[in-house]
């Protein structure tokens, strides 16, 4: 029930229904004559605007036309991309939403009922944290970008805020989070993207970005604010930049419940990944070599995830490292190369052994691995070459090119399933097509986050959780690989983005399980399933 009447309420996206009011509701609100006389079902509105999508020349015009609908009636949003999941996901998010990231300045229109901070500012903080949550019922779940770090596309200031609405967009479309009780918040920092300086329409600041101390301590007053603000909610990091996002979830993560999507988040699909290679190859995570080509901020946080799998798995930390060869600009990673991050240092090799190898092919032939990830952003970077001798080295190789979006990635599937005459075990980061090879369709798993942090995210809220600690990770990874049948030719390592919803609820049960196990959870829970169903929020007026 609403007090809001007439216009008011038709301008308030979580209660408008738009033609749906029936005509008793127009007249307990006062909205005859606002509205045409017919009066719609949801279901209606929803086919009719997934009609008027089919006209649209491509997947930003959709998600263009979608973000409409999500700052008009939003119930009606949720709804339509619920009905078309595997279609619309890849329209509201990755790939799409890099263009609507590096257009943002020039195509806005809407707030997005987003929060904005500028790091300035910190005096604001709480005013616009306030304001940002007064038309929410509660604050469970907070996703802050400072766009530095967008995906594969580098730092696009304030234009990641459409991030930060993505991100949220999905754990309701997947996990059923309500979107009554989450904040999309993105913190003007300036830019370092000279395009962006010189550009006349940018909606940032147009400052360098601060570094070091200055910026953390902002970083600091908006968490200490927040927390106060919103007792327990859960700070979910994205697309910070190299030199910060470790930072943060390193220093914080004992103090308060946090996550970093693009750390942790894609470090567990890649676990996940690295169980179903280990059931098809039928040998152990522990007995596997891995090359992680990309070593910034997603490839440590890929290494490290799987690394806790090997520790978790009975390996000693030292020899879980040792499974693991580094790569970036400059080559394989060796001891004593200038200016490595921590991450990148705890895994370098010794140079003595490993002295000159840049090329990823003679790394390839001299550490002669079975799994290959990229996350370098290098489109083609996994060439004929060397995706060859990763075939000639094992009956099964794992070759896994995770960069977002499409155009970064490092191989194409169909040319992957092609040079190992379809032995190739194929995780992308973007969707990929099925590839028909010699009587055989292949279907390629896709990194898809989406099947992973919406219902971590979820199992967090329902435990409120103190902390999100590795054994919750874990849990999570182990609830993704269940899902899909690994005994059959061309079956996808990960599970098909169809089955996000069945995903999100086998990953909230399983963290919320192991928070208990782990004494982290802050309320009583006896009935697990029960208390994540009563958690998820239906789509409906």
């Amino acid at each position: 029930m609403t007090h809001l009447k007439g216009k008011a309420l038709l301008e308030q996206p979580f209660l408008n229904k738009g033609t749906a009011f029936t005509e008793e509701e127009r007249t307990r609100h006062g909205m005859h004559g606002l509205l045409p006389t017919a009066v719609r079902t949801l279901a209606e509105q929803v086919q009719l605007e997934y009609e008027k999508m089919g006209d649209l020349a491509d997947n930003y015009q959709k998600n263009q036309h979608l973000m409409a609908l999500y700052n008009t009636n939003r119930t009606l949003y949720y709804a339509i991309v619920a009905a078309h999941v595997t279609e619309l996901l890849p329209v509201i998010y990755t790939p799409t939403i890099a263009d609507s990231v590096t257009r943002f300045s020039r195509d806005y229109v809407w707030p997005n009922d987003a929060v904005y901070l500028d790091s300035d500012h910190p005096e604001r903080i709480r005013q616009a944290l306030v304001a940002g949550a007064e038309n929410l019922e509660q604050v469970d779940l907070l996703v802050i970008t400072d766009g530095e770090g967008v995906l594969g596309i580098g730092d696009w200031g304030i234009g990641g805020v459409m991030i930060s609405v993505g991100k949220l967009s999905v754990y309701t479309i997947a996990a059923g989070m309500n979107p009554g009780r989450v904040l999309p918040i993105v913190i003007d920092n300036g830019t370092n993207r000279a395009e962006l300086l010189d550009d006349r329409y940018y909606l940032g600041k147009k400052a360098p970005r601060k570094t070091g101390q200055s910026y953390l301590a902002f970083i600091d007053q908006f968490i200490q604010i927040a927390k106060e603000l919103f007792p327990k909610v859960l700070f979910h990091w994205e697309d910070f930049g190299r030199g910060n996002a470790s930072v943060i979830l390193e220093k914080y993560r004992e103090q308060i419940t946090t996550f970093n999507d693009d750390i942790q988040g894609t470090g567990v699909m890649m676990a996940a990944a690295a169980h179903a290679i280990a059931v098809v190859t039928e040998k152990p995570v522990t007995a596997h070599k891995y090359v992680i080509f990309g070593a910034g901020t997603a490839g440590v946080g890929v290494t490290e995830q799987i690394k806790q799998k090997l520790v978790l798995a009975g390996l000693s930390e030292a020899e879980a490292v040792s499974r693991f060869y580094l790569v970036d600009r400059d080559g394989l990673i060796t001891d004593e190369m200038a200016e490595l991050t921590d991450g990148q240092r705890k895994y370098a090799r010794s140079e003595v052994e490993f002295r000159g190898l840049k090329d990823l092919a003679a790394i390839v032939e001299a550490v002669r691995p079975s799994v290959l990830i990229g996350t370098s952003g290098q489109p083609g970077a996994f060439t004929e070459e060397v995706v060859r001798k990763m075939a000639t080295y094992n009956a099964r190789p794992a070759i896994l090119p995770i960069s977002n979006p499409t155009k970064l990635c490092e191989a194409k599937a169909e040319d992957l399933i092609k040079w190992t005459d379809g032995t190739a075990l194929v995780v992308t980061g973007s969707p990929s097509a099925p590839v028909d090879y010699k009587g055989v369709t292949y279907q390629i798993g896709q990194a898809n986050n989406a099947l992973l942090y919406p219902g971590l995210g979820l199992g967090i809220v329902v435990a409120k959780a103190s902390t999100v600690t590795e054994q919750m990770l874990s849990s999570a990874a182990n609830g993704i690989a269940g899902l899909q049948d690994l005994s059959r030719l061309g079956a996808p390592i990960l599970p098909p983005v169809s089955l996000v919803r069945e995903a999100s609820r086998m990953v909230a049960e399983a963290v919320v399980q192991t928070a208990i196990d782990e004494g982290v959870a802050t309320r009583e829970i006896t009935d697990v399933a029960q208390a994540v169903r009563d958690e998820v929020w239906e789509v409906g007026y």
